[in-house]
């Protein structure tokens, strides 16, 4: 079922599938229908009703029916995502999250690294938006190769 679930790619970074962005987290079976339980990036992720067409959408073109269970706790974390989903973001041109902070209280003011650049690797970067095309990026742009990019960031 995961195979199949790894079709699926997310609608906002499409190098990435559901399994590989660490969103799905169970798939059970009850009565005559698959449950897939994923859990939001952000709890207000304008991309979850198109997940989740797109999963029982997937699932139904195998002639599986599927139902979407949406799981608020634990939050996701970027932590869930792969290395391999990493590079995969880095190679498509968005920084990829760094650690997650462990601590559950955010600070009013976040200091952290500068990401790297994906397309030269330097840190000497500049944050020019903490909001990119998504709630989930930023918008940076680096000082080395003067290439605009996005980061990934780390929740």
């Amino acid at each position: 079922m995961l195979a199949m679930l790894d079709e699926v790619k997310d609608p906002e970074i499409p190098v990435l599938s559901v399994v590989e962005l660490g969103i799905v987290r169970g798939v059970r079976q009850e009565g005559s229908e698959v449950v897939i339980d994923i859990t939001p990036t952000y709890s207000g992720c304008p991309a979850m009703h198109e997940i989740a067409r797109c999963v029982t959408g997937a699932l139904a073109a195998r002639g599986v029916t599927a139902r979407v269970n949406t799981v608020f706790t634990p939050a996701w974390t970027t932590d869930w995502m792969s290395e391999e989903a990493r590079e995969k973001l880095r190679r498509y041109g968005i920084a990829p999250p760094g650690k997650a902070d462990e601590s559950p209280l955010i600070p009013l003011m976040r200091r952290a690294a500068p990401p790297a650049c994906p397309f030269c690797g330097s840190h000497d970067t500049t944050t020019r938006s903490d909001f990119g095309s998504t709630a989930c990026k930023s918008l940076h742009s680096c000082n080395a190769c003067h290439q605009p990019f996005e980061h990934f960031k780390a929740i």
